[in-house]
């Protein structure tokens, strides 16, 4: 049986889409611009999902808010964009590796069920989140990193090629998608509407997808 055909009997699996990676969608919110130095605030990850006609789409959000690490700094400008108060005795913040923790179990059991290797962090000028992610894995002293550590897809580079738009507002807009400022900058809002431009961008690209599977470079 040739490869086209077991993927016509299995039905299309996201694992076979993203060459066994498993699209995550991670916003972070920050107190600043350097990784190693700046506050941690808030992580959300949503997870992609695939349906039976080979579309994905946003699965559930896992948002947590987070104390910052002993040290860190974190600029008032900052949290004038966020809205963020770190010290806020109602913000039910948790520590990072608590926070990374519990994200990383979620993204790890949908690897598995999807049959997929690792996960690929998905983001809106991704390698921000990346890094910092990153960084607070290694401070945590995690071993366990379901993610990639520097592969990833930047939704300001595809919005940029599909909608020539690089800035989220204006690419969620192009792709017909709405918008609510008051939301804007909370890590779970901007995760899921940087899931939701992803989709949007790669069921768009579903076609050409499928030519190249057609014709077995799909499948490299």
């Amino acid at each position: 049986m040739h490869r086209e055909d077991e993927f016509e009997e299995m039905g299309p699996r996201i694992a076979d889409r993203f060459r066994s990676f498993l699209p995550v969608v991670v916003d972070v919110e920050t107190g600043g611009f350097n990784p190693a130095t700046d506050a941690l605030l808030e992580i959300a990850g949503v997870l992609i999902r695939m349906d039976d006609q080979g579309r994905v789409y946003r699965g559930e959000t896992h948002r947590f808010h987070v104390r910052p690490f002993p040290g860190a700094n974190i600029e008032t400008a900052a949290l004038e964009v966020t809205g963020i108060d770190p010290d806020h005795p109602l913000r039910p913040a948790i520590d990072e590796r608590d926070a990374l923790g519990r994200l990383f179990k979620q993204v790890r059991a949908e690897v598995k069920s999807t049959s997929c290797t690792r996960a690929v962090l998905v983001g809106h000028n991704s390698w921000f989140d990346l890094q910092f992610m990153n960084a607070a894995v290694e401070r945590a002293g995690i071993k366990r990193n379901p993610f990639h550590p520097f592969s990833s897809f930047d939704t300001a580079t595809l919005g940029g090629v599909a909608f020539g738009q690089t800035v989220l507002k204006r690419a969620a807009h192009a792709a017909g998608m709405s918008w609510d400022e008051r939301s804007a900058h909370s890590a779970a809002y901007d995760a899921e509407q940087t899931a939701d431009l992803f989709c949007e961008i790669v069921n768009r690209f579903q076609p050409i997808y499928e030519s190249s599977v057609d014709t077995g470079e799909g499948w490299g």
